[in-house]
């Protein structure tokens, strides 16, 4: 214990690779710790993060929970509300649909002072039972932590209260990708040609990320540029009319589709990854072309790495983007708009060079590690001060009675 220091907890489902996962890892790595006394909860203590979160030895409990109602999640948010009388926790943080509906109610049943939940998507991926379930537990948290202005608007649509609402942009750690080793041994490990230009998307391999449209743009991509390769990086499963399918079915649907288009021999899976900097050192052109975004690390992580991007104009991807400054954005589910945006870049090497280097100075000016962190602990002091004064003020109130 350490009364000194703000005492908090980070709730996070797992710590699988994933934007909000790789934002988790970053906060917890640049919280300054002379100020914060920092708990990790998880509802499953795995995914290829948390080895790194274990090196930082702090402690990170499970609640293992495989569904969010039951009598076992009704005792697992018991315990958890005990753990957080036990630790006198000052602030319980959670992020996204599972971590909030789970974490939050506990929190205030234990009287944690302040409570966050953090949202970072418009909900593409939640059904309407789920939107609403989701907006009750984040009405009883003390403030919601938005990503992105397209998130906050999205909520505010959606019946949040506005005056509830901060938006903290997601923060890059750009010392990781001043050095990336890249070469032949990355080429070479992927199975692409030395000198290739490599055309990148990385995200889930989900149709909410456009990967139908990615594919259909590098057929006609590879018409202009013989010499162009494809590479996905990111593997999920995904749900069809309520039936989970694998990451092998998917693939399996997408290897058909590429080979139709007859880019079966030029295109890549790699799957997970997290030698992120050294495969963006040897990528020409990274894009994204999502139907529904919150704020995009891969958009950061490119534009940090000096790759120019193309992007489409959905979400919180403007924010990102300078467009034609730092890349182009294009329209969602249009391949002929995004296919012109990739080989624009592909066929001007100065634009590309001028792209990237602006990304580097966008990405150091406005998303940066240091901002996201100092943004995120002043949030939290903030609403720490705003109790305490409330608290005096009913105090006074009360003995004045």
């Amino acid at each position: 214990m350490h009364p000194d220091r703000i005492r908090l907890m980070i709730f996070n489902t797992v710590f699988a690779i994933g934007g909000t996962e790789r934002q988790v890892v970053t906060l917890a790595k640049g919280l300054d710790r002379s100020r914060f006394d920092l708990h990790l909860g998880c509802s499953r203590r795995s995914g290829p993060f948390l080895e790194e979160l274990e090196r930082l030895d702090l402690p990170i409990t499970e609640f293992s929970i495989k569904r969010l109602y039951g009598l076992r999640t009704l005792r697992q948010q018991l315990r958890l509300a005990r753990y957080l009388r036990r630790h006198r926790i000052d602030v319980l943080h959670a992020y996204n649909f599972y971590s909030n509906v789970f974490a939050v109610p506990a929190a205030r049943l234990a009287g944690v002072p302040v409570v966050l939940a953090s949202i970072r998507d418009t909900g593409a991926y939640l059904s309407p039972a789920q939107c609403r379930v989701h907006r009750w537990a984040c009405r009883l948290a003390h403030r919601v932590m938005a990503n992105a202005d397209a998130v906050k608007q999205w909520l505010i649509s959606d019946g949040y209260d506005e005056e509830k609402i901060t938006v903290v942009r997601n923060g890059i750690d750009q010392t990781r990708f001043k050095a990336g080793r890249g070469g032949s041994s990355v080429r070479e490990g992927l199975g692409l040609p030395a000198g290739a230009p490599i055309v990148a998307l990385l995200a889930r391999v989900n149709p909410m990320k456009g990967v139908d449209d990615f594919l259909a743009a590098a057929a006609m991509v590879a018409a202009r540029f013989a010499e162009a390769r494809f590479l996905i990086v990111g593997g999920s499963a995904m749900a069809r009319d309520g039936v989970l399918l694998s990451d092998v079915e998917y693939r399996r649907e997408l290897d058909g589709v590429a080979s139709r288009l007859g880019i079966g021999g030029r295109l890549v899976f790699a799957g997970h990854r997290l030698d992120i900097p050294d495969i963006l050192s040897e990528v020409a052109v990274s894009v994204l072309p999502s139907l529904s975004e919150g704020l995009s690390n891969t958009l950061l992580e490119s534009m940090a790495a000096g790759v120019p991007v193309v992007a489409t104009r959905v979400g919180g991807n403007p924010e990102v983007v300078d467009e034609g400054v730092t890349g182009l954005l294009v329209p969602p589910r249009d391949p002929g708009a995004l296919a012109g945006a990739i080989c624009q870049v592909l066929g001007n090497p100065a634009l590309a060079a001028q792209f990237g280097e602006a990304g580097r100075r966008r990405i150091a000016a406005h998303f940066s590690l240091e901002q996201m962190v100092r943004e995120t602990q002043s949030v939290y002091e903030r609403l720490l001060r705003e109790v305490g004064t409330k608290r005096r003020l009913v105090g006074a109130w009360s003995g004045n009675l």
